[in-house]
C-alpha cells in the first residue's frame, strides 16, 4: 500500500484543519458523552464531570505535548520553540499524556476532597480508550511514528517519509485501542456494580501498557543498548504497567476479602 495523503483536510487561508485535529476533537467528544452515561449509572454528579473534563483535557494536551518534547525530540524543539504550540500537527506522547492526566486528576481531587481517587478514575479509564485509538489514526494520516521496514503483505510505504515498505504501527495501535475499549466496556457492563475500587484502573494500566510495550517492537525508534535494547517507549511503559498490576492485585484481593 502506498500512503501519500495530504495530512491537511481543509485549507482556510492561513488556517489548516488536519485529520489529526478532527480525529482528536471527535475522540474527546465521544469520550465525554460516554463518560456522562457511565456517570449516570454510578450516580456521580454530572457537574463534577464537567469540571473534571476541563482539568483532564488540559492535562492531556499539556502532558502529551511536553512528554513528546522531553522524551523524544527535545533538541528539535529547543531549536524551533514556536513549533511547541503546533499540537495540531501531531507529536503527542501517550506516556506524557498519562502523567499529565494523573497530575490534573490530582489537582481536581485536591479541590474536591470528599471524592475518593477511584470514584472517577475507574470510569475515566474506560472512555480513555477512545482517544487512545483515534489519536493513532491521526498519526497515520500525518505519516508519523512509522513502523520499521518490513516485507509483510500489509506493509505501507509512507512516501512523505521515504520509499521503504514499513509496518503500519499506527494502525496496530488503533486496533489495540479498539480491542482494549471492547474489553473495558464489556468488563464495565458486567462488573461495574460489583468490582472493588481500582479494578478498572488496574486493568487498563496493565493491559494498555503491556500492549504499548509490545507494539514498540514494530516502531522505527532507536534502541538503547544500555537499557537491555529497549526503546524509550518501552522503558516508559514499565512503571505504568507495574502500577497497573499493583492496583489490580489490590482490588482483586479486596474483593476476595
Amino acid at each position: 500500500m502506498i500512503w501519500n495523503i495530504d495530512p491537511v483536510l481543509v485549507h482556510l487561508g492561513p488556517l489548516e484543519i488536519r485529520y489529526y485535529g478532527v480525529l482528536f476533537a471527535v475522540a474527546l467528544l465521544l469520550a465525554y458523552e460516554l463518560a456522562r452515561k457511565l456517570c449516570k449509572e454510578k450516580k456521580l454528579p454530572l457537574e463534577l464531570l464537567d469540571s473534571l473534563t476541563v482539568y483532564l483535557v488540559i492535562g492531556l494536551i499539556v502532558g502529551a505535548r511536553l512528554g513528546h518534547i522531553v522524551f523524544y525530540e527535545l533538541a528539535y524543539y529547543l531549536a524551533h520553540p514556536i513549533e511547541i504550540l503546533a499540537v495540531w500537527k501531531g507529536g503527542l506522547a501517550s506516556h506524557g499524556a498519562a502523567i499529565g492526566l494523573l497530575i490534573a486528576y490530582g489537582l481536581f481531587l485536591w479541590r474536591h476532597k470528599k471524592l475518593k481517587f477511584f470514584d472517577f478514575a475507574d470510569l475515566i479509564v474506560v472512555v480513555a480508550c477512545i482517544p487512545v485509538s483515534f489519536i493513532r489514526l491521526g498519526n497515520f494520516f500525518n505519516s508519523e511514528l512509522v513502523g520499521r521496514a518490513t516485507d509483510v503483505p500489509w506493509a505501507v510505504t509512507f512516501t512523505r517519509v521515504d520509499e521503504l515498505a514499513r509496518h503500519p504501527s499506527q494502525l496496530y495501535e488503533f486496533g489495540m485501542g479498539m480491542a482494549l475499549f471492547a474489553i473495558m466496556f464489556a468488563l464495565w457492563h458486567n462488573h461495574s456494580k460489583t468490582a472493588k475500587p481500582g479494578f478498572f484502573f488496574g486493568v487498563f494500566f496493565t493491559l494498555y501498557f503491556a500492549l504499548r510495550f509490545t507494539v514498540e517492537f514494530f516502531k522505527d525508534f532507536p534502541l538503547h543498548e544500555s537499557f537491555f535494547s529497549l526503546t524509550t517507549g518501552q522503558m516508559l511503559s514499565l512503571p505504568f504497567f507495574t502500577l497497573g498490576v499493583a492496583v489490580l492485585l489490590k482490588s482483586l484481593i479486596a474483593r476476595k476479602n
